[in-house]
């Protein structure tokens, strides 16, 4: 029985499905990005603030709703590129943003 509990804590340890990959926004193209996130189904995005120096602004970015809480929805927003200042990603955005809106958007990247 001790070796099944350790084998079993070892296996979980080992695990990367909790891992989420991280990325530096500004050193990859708009369709790097969007490819990561595509594959991987949710990444973070790390980039320099403009208002603030110094801080670095992070958030998590996802392929779909389906990545997303269940009183969160995928939203379109911007992220800076190497390339593109721009880049329209996906994140999750709480429900009571919609203003009532009876039919939640479902975008997918």
């Amino acid at each position: 029985m001790k070796r099944l509990v350790a084998v079993i804590a070892f296996v979980m340890a080992a695990s990367p499905a909790l891992a989420i990959s991280r990325y530096n926004s500004l050193t990859i193209s708009c369709q790097a990005a969007r490819a990561a996130i595509r594959n991987e189904g949710a990444v973070i995005l790390r980039y320099p603030s403009k208002r603030v120096p110094g801080m670095t602004l992070f958030d998590r970015y996802i392929r779909n709703s389906n990545y997303c809480d269940v009183n969160k929805y995928a939203e379109w927003t911007t992220v800076p590129t190497k390339d593109n200042p721009r880049c329209r990603v996906l994140n999750c955005q709480n429900i009571d943003n919609l203003n009532g809106m009876f039919i939640i958007p479902y975008y997918s990247l």
